[in-house]
């Protein structure tokens, strides 16, 4: 930049000492005549140049130390003479600006537009005197032989310097950029630059820039220096003091040569050499506010609210606690009084040594190729899991040390992988944040600028905060899976007969699991939130795919121990699906090919595993599936007409095919832009289809629901739904421009501190765990039946 200014710099006096040289020394024989005018304010020179003569208007102003009036230069030149340039220097007190007259702006592929009205605000040099008189003046000079008309017009800006809390309109084109200066008052260190229109076109840049010269107002260099932003209705920039050391800056608005930057059509024309096009009226109207920002007690108050809300739950929790295990420990007393003194329980009298040592060994020499370990296990899963009416206790015949440690692993593979994944998005974001604080280009990241609070490096530092509840209420799951693993473990070793042979089996690594991917998407989702952008969406979103399959996969498990499948698959899939997200992200839009194969590969996808849940694992896919079809297809369906064995699960695998072919024939219509959202949204619909239909079934079998359950599902149907609300609110999108995506953005709503999108992200955080405790207690009333009594769904 520094060398650019140089060069641009030189230029200019190196044209003004040509002409003067030429005009002492009669260069190529001819004498230039030189005429230095005694110019004035607010009047208008109409005059003629030529490549024999040269016109020097002389100004003089009075700057005050306190005080700073802005001095405009007008030119005006005939659009028949834009074949003639004319050459425009300002010299001041410290400073050059020149520029020619047509201006030639450049857009895509070198496109040239000339614009014969030009304006120009000149920068103003610092003083340190009360008052002092500075002088400067125009030259205006040509090489063309053929005489040019101009008229010239300096004029004093008396509205400068913008005022806190007040609108200034203004109105500025490609060739009239404007920019105006901003002081901070005393007491104030933060103050968010708005700048507001009525129209969406022409596209416009507003750029923050310190009090320096040259002032950088034109298309094609006000990215040079400062923070800046595309826009086209809104643009919002939050700045502090501390970035300015002269206490004040300048806010520069240039209104772009062309509207592609902005999502605006970009029209075709013929590339041809040195042809100039013409722009057509670029005016735009705007207004500019400049308000004070939220001080360090909004700050404050903001972090203590949002801790509060979470020690909330915790606080909840503890009290739920003590009173649950003041009930279990009347509960045990009296079991262990009744198991010591009633012998009428005769089946209690077994030795339980066996089972007591199993609980005591060690895992690690149990291995998962012993998962089964009943002699006739090949020909018994077929006889068992083929029946009409299952039970759990069917399907809950494996050794319980190998299926503890089958489902540890969804734990451990879990962290891991969060190791794995996180420490790259976190270095790759702080990446991301160190451009964007060094090039000033707010359009990498798409952030709510009408609530972005910064904080040190960190440009939204409220979207950060507000994930906080999904590690906090994460860990505080962990906690509360921790005690019943405890509270179970202990009812094993007393040889309590309720936690042997009743109730849902209990294993807990898929919570285990839940509880860190929870804290992963409050991690990610924070990490996303420091730039967010449509390359970097997908941490966001990653761990919302594990959180709804490991969601599946526990409702499944819950009466199906047995037969659930393997963290290794369950993760293989789970990586499938975040790797089509990224293809999607890429490769998905407006892409018919990519989503004729995504289409197919899901419809497949779908019907394969309702075959494998229909028949409890129980068929193969091999060369012989077609001919096995087409003798159901003749055995069932035309020799003779027989409705499905397994009712309840053809129900719900009829209405999840239903479901998901719809959504594919959507995806293939519609191809939304946001592959990503719609991949999630695919995933919510089956786990809420899931969900629902467990539910009904339970209902169905003559079970109940306990209290405590009962609450949590309606509390988290309500938070879901105003969550939701504030979701689609959309504040902010990475499908569209940054300048399009800002027109979504809107002032915070809650303490001055936190948008819509932050309320979602504390609602959210809440359902979910919510709906983790649902999952976690909604069998607590099966604890005391045994488990052949228990119908599998």
């Amino acid at each position: 930049l520094f060398a650019l200014r140089t060069r641009t710099g030189l230029a200019a006096l190196f044209w003004l000492c040509v002409t003067q040289l030429a005009c002492g020394s009669g260069a190529v024989g001819e004498t230039k005549n030189v005429v230095q005018k005694d110019a004035e304010f607010d009047v208008t020179y109409n005059d003629t140049v030529t490549s024999e003569n040269q016109t020097i208007y002389a100004f003089n102003h009075t700057v005050s130390r306190n005080k700073t009036e802005g001095v405009r230069v007008r030119v005006d030149v005939s659009p028949q003479n834009l074949e003639s340039t004319i050459l425009f220097v300002v010299r001041q007190k410290q400073a050059v600006l020149s520029f020619q007259v047509p201006l030639i702006l450049r857009g895509l592929y070198q496109r040239k537009y000339p614009y014969n009205h030009v304006g120009r605000t000149l920068c103003q040099p610092p003083t340190r005197a009360a008052s002092e008189t500075q002088y400067f003046f125009v030259d205006v000079s040509t090489l063309s032989a053929q005489g040019t008309n101009y008229q010239l017009r300096v004029s004093r800006v008396e509205s400068f310097t913008l005022q806190t809390d007040k609108k200034f309109t203004f109105t500025a084109s490609p060739s009239q950029p404007q920019y105006f200066k901003y002081v901070f008052p005393d007491g104030v260190d933060t103050v968010i630059v708005k700048v507001n229109s009525d129209m969406n076109f022409p596209c416009s840049v507003m750029s923050i820039q310190d009090i320096q010269c040259p002032v950088y107002d034109l298309d094609n260099n006000v990215a040079f220096l400062g923070m800046y932003q595309t826009m086209t209705k809104k643009g919002a920039i939050t700045v502090q003091r501390k970035d300015f050391p002269r206490n004040s800056f300048y806010v520069v608005v240039v209104v772009k040569t062309e509207d592609e930057a902005c999502g605006g059509p970009l029209h075709f024309y013929p590339l041809r050499p040195d042809e100039l096009i013409d722009a057509g009226n670029r005016t735009k109207v705007l207004d500019v506010v400049v308000s004070p920002a939220i001080n360090s007690e909004v700050y404050v108050m903001g972090m203590l609210f949002c801790l509060g809300i979470f020690l909330s739950f915790y606080l909840l929790t503890l009290l739920v606690a003590c009173v649950e295990n003041k009930s279990t420990l009347s509960s045990e007393a009296i079991t262990e009084s009744a198991t010591s003194t009633d012998n009428n329980y005769g089946y209690m009298e077994r030795s339980l040594d066996s089972v007591g040592r199993s609980r005591h060994e060690s895992l690690s020499s149990v291995e998962e190729d012993d998962y089964d370990t009943l002699e006739d296990i090949n020909s018994d899963k077929n006889i068992v899991r083929t029946k009409k009416f299952l039970c759990v206790s069917d399907l809950a015949r494996k050794d319980k040390r190998v299926l503890s440690k089958k489902y540890q692993i969804y734990f451990w593979n879990i962290a891991t992988i969060a190791v794995f994944y996180a420490l790259p998005v976190i270095q790759l974001v702080i990446t991301y944040q160190t451009v964007v604080n060094v090039t000033g280009n707010q359009d990498i990241c798409y952030y709510n600028f009408l609530c972005a609070h910064p904080l040190g490096a960190l440009s939204a530092f409220n979207n950060i905060l507000s994930n906080l509840g999904y590690v906090m209420l994460g860990l505080l799951f962990l906690l509360i899976v921790l005690k019943r693993d405890i509270v179970h473990n202990r009812a094993l070793v007393r040889n309590d007969l309720n936690a042997l042979e009743c109730g849902i089996p209990k294993h807990f690594g898929l919570f285990y699991a839940m509880g860190t991917a929870l804290m992963m998407e409050g991690l990610l989702s924070a990490c996303y939130h420091v730039c967010p952008n449509y390359t970097n969406f997908q941490f966001d979103t990653s761990f919302m795919y594990m959180i709804a399959g490991l969601c599946m996969l526990k409702l499944y498990q819950k009466r199906h121990p047995d037969i659930n499948a393997s963290a290794y698959t369950a993760y293989a899939c789970l990586a499938a699906v975040i790797f089509f997200s990224v293809l999607g992200v890429v490769f998905g839009k407006g892409n018919m090919a990519f989503w004729i194969v995504f289409s197919v590969i899901h419809i497949l996808a779908t019907l394969l595993l309702s075959t494998q849940l229909y028949y409890m694992g129980r068929w193969r896919l091999n060369a012989g599936i077609l001919r096995r079809m087409l003798h159901i297809i003749y055995t069932d369906c035309i020799r003779q007409c027989s409705g499905p064995m397994y009712i309840d699960r053809m129900v719900l695998l009829v209405m999840g095919n239903i479901v998901n072919w719809s959504l594919a024939a959507y995806g293939l219509i519609e191809r939304p832009n946001d592959f990503a959202s719609y991949l999630l949204a695919i995933a919510i619909c089956n786990l809420l289809l899931y969900f629902a239909f467990y539910i009904i079934m339970k209902l169905r079998s003559g079970e109940r629901i306990k209290c405590l359950p009962l609450v949590c599902i309606l509390f988290t149907a309500v938070v879901w739904g105003f969550a939701l609300y504030f979701f689609f609110q959309g504040l902010s999108t990475w499908q569209k421009t940054p300048a399009e995506s800002r027109e979504h953005n809107r002032d915070c709503i809650l303490l001055f501190f936190f948008d819509d999108h932050d309320i979602w992200h504390f609602l959210s955080s809440i359902a979910m765990f919510g709906s983790f405790l649902v999952l976690l207690t909604m069998d607590d009333d099966l604890d005391t039946v045994q488990r052949d009594k228990i119908y599998v769904f």
